[in-house]
């Protein structure tokens, strides 16, 4: 009787070296942005006590309540858990104050990639384990700094091939004392229609009214219209960071699209949010979002510090690609030709396959990617899988090879063939690839 399948889990998926091709382009994209705006790496653990996302994102956020995978702790009380980190940058903020930099070096510009996990309902462009690029800023108030935030983020998505089309959109969320003005007067906005009002509007009504103002339900969004505007109650030095911060933007030659209903998810921000959107993609044009959380690391233990930043989700970013065309032909090409192999180390007979394995070696200890045959193929074969492979260069090593000490070299694109001592051949493909 033959033993059940396993799958992978529901809600996650194999990412096997033909279906790459996007991933890997985005984490190039992604250090090339990073590398340019001169951001360290970081790498925080996977998981992370569950009260450090209770409390940087809200004991009644949809994540908190619904969304975590969380494990308890080994034989000790219940209420002691760990979670799978639902986002990054509740774990960067905690690596932030652990190493003690408020005090040694406040300003820090990180960026990190990696999986983040969500316990939600599996759909297209939603996976229970998905990868994120994101950046984070510690230290700095300066409106200049929110611009070359979202201007990193634009960076990104154009260097994945996305057109002119795409758009940032902003909008400020002012500081406390003018969220907590505009909260009651949403709440007194919105308490008479609410039952007009979808389910989720409803349920969120008194645990984060800024929310009802993003719902996407047509019948909510026409009942927005109406709705009081931060800038009717936000004080003067929010509103004059936001100008800066537009200016900023116009410098760098972005044309920002304002957005009041833009208020984002979480529970952290101040002042600055923004999105990315490219509206070829329809209701579907969100690309990535972040912002302003200047409360965020006194919130989890440090001193007060401004900090900003963005996440940029792979999924729904490799889904946008897709439906775009993304990456071009030639780019796909390029991309093929560069993580291919440089050299086919090909052996004619049964006896040449272990000059055919030493030259190998070599090639690879040169710092040449090099591929072999390890299953006897005939020598027709491997020069298929070279084809497959786009290999450009081909070594072939006969009898006739092996006894004058040499590689029949044959370059792929062009057909030409010398044969050429295996170290001078090496050296020769070293120096031009």
């Amino acid at each position: 009787m033959a033993s059940a399948s396993f799958h992978a889990p529901r809600g996650t998926r194999d990412l096997l070296p033909e279906n790459l091709l996007r991933t890997l382009l985005m984490e190039e994209a992604a250090r090339e942005v990073a590398r340019r705006g001169g951001y360290g790496e970081i790498r925080p653990p996977l998981f992370e006590e569950t009260k450090l996302f209770s409390r940087s994102l809200g004991n009644q956020s949809d994540v908190v309540e619904k969304e975590m995978f969380t494990v308890l702790r080994r034989g000790e009380a219940s209420e002691d858990s760990w979670t799978f980190r639902p986002e990054g940058t509740a774990g960067v903020v905690r690596a932030y104050i652990e190493a003690g930099c408020p005090a040694s070096a406040p300003f820090q510009k990180w960026f990190y990639m990696g999986p983040m996990f969500r316990y939600e309902r599996p759909q297209k462009g939603r996976e229970r384990q998905f990868q994120q690029f994101g950046v984070e800023v510690f230290g700095s108030k300066s409106p200049l700094l929110d611009a070359e935030i979202v201007d990193g983020a634009m960076q990104f998505f154009e260097a994945l091939g996305f057109g002119p089309e795409l758009e940032a959109r902003v909008n400020t969320m002012g500081d406390e004392s003018d969220r907590a003005e505009w909260r009651q007067s949403l709440l007194s906005y919105f308490e008479p229609h609410l039952d007009a009002r979808c389910e989720d509007c409803r349920s969120r009504f008194k645990r984060n009214v800024f929310r009802l103002l993003d719902c996407k339900n047509d019948a909510c969004i026409s009942g927005n219209q109406g709705a009081p505007a931060l800038t009717t109650v936000m004080g003067k030095e929010a509103s004059e960071h936001h100008t800066a911060f537009l200016m900023g933007l116009e410098r760098l030659g972005r044309k920002p699209k304002i957005d009041g209903s833009l208020v984002r998810g979480l529970d952290y921000y101040s002042r600055t949010v923004f999105e990315i959107h490219y509206p070829p993609l329809g209701a579907r044009s969100a690309l990535c979002g972040g912002g302003r959380y200047d409360g965020l690391v006194e919130l989890l233990g440090g001193p007060p510090t401004p900090a900003i930043g963005f996440a940029a989700g792979f999924t729904s970013t490799e889904l946008a690609m897709e439906e775009m065309g993304l990456p071009a032909n030639a780019d796909v090409i390029a991309a093929q030709a560069a993580f291919a192999p440089a050299v086919y180390c090909l052996a004619i007979g049964e006896e040449d396959r272990e000059a055919a394995f030493a030259a190998a070696h070599e090639c690879r200890s040169a710092g040449l990617s090099t591929a072999i045959d390890y299953r006897n193929r005939s020598a027709k074969a491997q020069f298929k899988e070279a084809n497959r492979l786009s290999v450009p260069f081909v070594f072939v090593i006969g009898p006739d090879e092996r006894e004058q000490g040499v590689v029949l070299l044959r370059d792929m694109v062009n057909g030409e063939e010398e044969k050429i001592p295996l170290d001078e051949a090496v050296s020769r493909l070293a120096a031009e690839l």
